[in-house]
């Protein structure tokens, strides 16, 4: 009888903030892989005292696999807990082809992603009625290629876009550069999150004109998100923003038209 294999988004630090699901196949899971380096260990307080529990964060792909495919192949349930969500930047294709030319059954149980997590502790919302309506979630490297740059993102922010930028904090200054570059100006609002949502979390509130030396000071090299763009000065915003479905002058098929008194 050939086992399962379930990749479980891990959420963004809290151990609270994964799902009721993922949680029950924590409980029951014969083996468990997790990413060591990003996983909040916690979580795993709630596998089974006779669980195996591999760290991949040492492992290469293709040792992760060999584990996920032997023990599935042995009837047993397989939790892989990623970080966040797995389908943001989880690699998750990689091991789900891997297991589909094995013959390995497998399930994907989504988490909450490092972007909404700094959102939520900051507290502000990445998408604002009338002004920005998109969101970027892109990523900064120096040794892996990337398809399209921060620099061609920034012009979507120049016209209403947030843009959340994963894997850039210890390279700041080579994103700001980018970033201005690409159009934007000195006074564009950035907030950098820091491990949101663990006990030691920052919140660094500044522009492209000083979040170098901010960011610096405060002495982050990693596990940060980078938010640019008008969500991140809320202020700067208050008296603009209206949100048309809750608006008594906009009807719609579930509220007919309502005006409100003065």
């Amino acid at each position: 009888m050939i086992g399962k294999v379930v990749f479980i988004g891990s959420g963004p630090g809290d151990p609270e903030l994964i799902t009721i699901k993922a949680k029950k196949y924590i409980e029951t899971a014969d083996v468990i892989v997790y990413a060591g380096s990003l996983v909040n260990p916690e979580i795993l307080k709630w596998s089974r005292k006779d669980a195996e529990v591999y760290n991949s964060s040492s492992l290469t792909l293709n040792e992760i696999v060999e584990i996920m495919v032997k023990k599935a192949s042995e009837g047993k349930l397989v939790a892989r807990l990623k970080s966040g969500d797995s389908s943001i930047y989880g690699a998750l294709f990689e091991e789900m082809w891997a297991l589909e030319a094995a013959g390995i059954p497998f399930e994907v149980i989504p988490g909450i992603t490092a972007a909404i997590a700094a959102a939520s502790v900051i507290p502000i919302e990445l998408t604002v009625p009338k002004l920005s309506q998109t969101v970027i979630i892109t990523r900064a490297s120096l040794r892996v290629p990337m398809q399209g740059s921060i620099k061609d993102f920034a012009k979507m922010v120049k016209i209403g876009a947030t843009m959340v930028i994963y894997t850039g904090i210890h390279i700041i200054d080579r994103v700001v550069n980018d970033l201005k570059e690409g159009g934007l100006t000195d006074d564009t609002p950035v907030i950098v999150v820091y491990r949101a949502t663990w006990p030691e979390q920052k919140i660094i509130k500044g522009t492209l004109a000083d979040i170098v030396s901010k960011v610096r000071e405060a002495k982050i090299y990693r596990d940060s998100v980078i938010i640019v763009g008008l969500s991140a000065d809320p202020q700067q915003i208050k008296n603009m923003v209206r949100s048309s479905v809750y608006d008594p002058k906009h009807n719609h098929s579930y509220r007919p038209w309502k005006v409100e008194e003065d």
